[in-house]
């Protein structure tokens, strides 16, 4: 289960992280903070092939990428009230890099505990 919160979580990352680079101008320590968190993705997913069920883990993918992006364009189109955004990606910015430590935490984690004890 721990797999596949971080695999939403890395997905609604770059989803983000695509939105930002379009919206806003990205600085440096963004670009090493996408690396980072690109590695862990790739080492999440390698997990994932050595580890899962490729029977649910590719619908998985698939189903969650779906979601994080009907997420993020929901969000883009707007939730109004009274005429004022309730939310906007400007929310979502604000917690961009506890959400890349969170994905990092968590692959770290999954890699841990299939670690061969020396």
């Amino acid at each position: 289960m721990l797999f596949y919160l971080a695999l939403f979580f890395a997905l609604l990352y770059f989803k983000i992280a695509r939105v930002h680079k379009k919206e806003q101008r990205v600085s440096s320590s963004v670009v090493a903070q996408h690396f980072v968190v690109g590695f862990a993705v790739v080492s999440l997913l390698a997990y994932g092939f050595m580890y899962e069920n490729l029977y649910w883990f590719l619908p998985l993918l698939f189903l969650f990428a779906i979601i994080a992006s009907l997420m993020i364009t929901a969000i883009q189109l707007g939730i109004f009230v009274n005429g004022k955004p309730l939310l906007g990606m400007t929310h979502f910015y604000r917690y961009f890099s506890i959400l890349s430590i969170a994905i990092v935490l968590l692959t770290v984690a999954l890699w841990m505990t299939h670690t061969p004890n020396i």
